[in-house]
């Protein structure tokens, strides 16, 4: 039986004051070729393979940029909330020990991390408040979206040809920032009963999707720096279009939060935009527009619905 986690609205985490991000090994770091080794030799081989490259740096992963840009932002404003990383692997703590030396070397100001020796990692992302979960792992990200989690699964990826030094998020619309009310209906009446339905509930707030506590603290982080050069922005990139867009300009505003750019696309594809954006990541729940964006942008898959029975 599959229930839909928009049926509840997803709760603010955390203190005021912190951004907590969690995420994986993997995520962080090119783990592929340990892996897997990992997935076809077990646990045994996978230790002896990482104790005997102890040494050996990890190279960056798809969402090393963004960890990066995360961590600056401590630096930029020390009167601002902070922001902390998580690490959770599911490695064990002696070959966590190689993670522990990359971390080192590229700097990074991550402290606190969980070692599992293979057991899942998700029921930590609660423990520790995070805002967000970034994994490669589907199942993982499963459990942390039906603990009410900001989550998603982090796809193989194309770097943006355009880079900035502001830390630069977008995120889909329906299904993410949004419930998927919306959007089933335009799954089960087609697009003429998505535009009525909207057109006629364009006062009525859109509910909050997974991602609203992740926007909310962002947002929050936003509002300790000048609005006009801040190191953060964010964009709303959906496959809306007029008139369906004013439910979601009135949706946001009664919210209170920021959003810096608003794309109506209309259907288009997503990815060519995201790239014009230079977005560190972007977040959505279709395969297809997923598709589109990692060909362009690190990208974060948000599955819609999850099997309560089985977890993801």
């Amino acid at each position: 039986m599959e229930t839909s986690r928009t049926l509840r609205e997803p709760p603010i985490r955390g203190g005021c004051d912190l951004l907590v991000v969690a995420i994986s090994s993997r995520a962080l770091f090119d783990l592929g070729e340990s892996h897997e080794l990992f997935e076809r030799d077990g646990v045994e081989a996978f230790a002896r393979y990482q104790i005997e490259r102890e040494d050996e740096l990890l190279a960056p992963g798809i969402a090393f940029p963004l960890v990066q840009k995360l961590l600056a932002l401590n630096r930029a404003a020390p009167e601002a909330p902070r922001v902390e990383v998580i690490l959770l692997s599911r490695n064990s703590a002696d070959t966590g020990l190689r993670i522990f030396n990359s971390i080192e070397h590229y700097g990074l100001d991550i402290s606190r991390a969980v070692f599992t020796r293979g057991a899942p990692t998700s029921p930590y992302v609660h423990a520790f408040g995070a805002h967000l979960f970034l994994s490669a792992n589907p199942d993982s990200v499963a459990q942390a979206l039906a603990a009410g989690i900001a989550a998603a699964t982090i796809l193989p990826s194309k770097a943006p040809q355009r880079q900035s030094e502001q830390l630069r998020i977008a995120f889909d619309g329906d299904a993410v920032l949004f419930g998927d009310e919306s959007e089933t209906i335009h799954e089960q009446g087609g697009i003429d009963a998505f535009h009525r339905n909207e057109t006629e509930r364009a006062r009525e707030s859109l509910s909050g999707g997974p991602f609203r506590g992740f926007l909310d603290a962002l947002h929050h982080l936003q509002a300790a720096f000048p609005s006009e050069s801040g190191p953060i922005r964010t964009a709303l990139v959906t496959a809306r279009s007029a008139p369906a867009h004013k439910r979601v300009i009135l949706t946001l505003r009664e919210w209170g939060v920021r959003i810096d750019e608003a794309l109506f696309l209309g259907g288009r594809p997503k990815g060519p935009f995201l790239e014009a954006f230079g977005a560190d990541i972007f977040f959505d729940d279709s395969a297809v527009n997923v598709e589109s964006a990692r060909q362009h942008v690190a990208t974060g898959h948000v599955p819609r619905r999850i099997a309560a029975a089985e977890g993801g």
